[in-house]
């Protein structure tokens, strides 16, 4: 039985981890990531008036716009702010952007 005990262990804090992670909003995970709000609220972890430096945040991270995989991130770039779409605190992390959210001519794929 012993033997069992530690694998049986390291599977379920596993399991949990990522059930509950499930839940998190991508606010979250950046948080947990990098230490806290500040991590994208340049301001003392407060958010500014015009999420200008909260834009700049995420692509000191994950690249400019026209650096990340798939053209709508292009399309977009001189036009929107990460957050219009990667809603930070409303976003389960595993969930992308809908096109259809803004998009509701027939274009968008179903």
């Amino acid at each position: 039985m012993k033997r069992f005990t530690l694998p049986l262990t390291v599977l379920a804090a596993l399991t949990f981890n990522v059930s509950a992670a499930d839940d998190d909003v991508l606010a979250d995970v950046h948080a947990e990531i990098n230490g806290g709000c500040e991590s994208c609220h340049t301001e003392g972890g407060e958010p500014t008036d015009d999420f200008v430096a909260e834009n700049q945040a995420c692509q000191d991270c994950h690249g400019s716009a026209d650096e990340l995989e798939g053209d709508h991130h292009a399309i977009h770039a001189e036009l929107m702010m990460c957050s219009d779409c990667h809603e930070p605190h409303e976003m389960p992390f595993n969930q992308k952007p809908s096109c259809d959210t803004c998009h509701d001519d027939g274009r968008t794929v179903e």
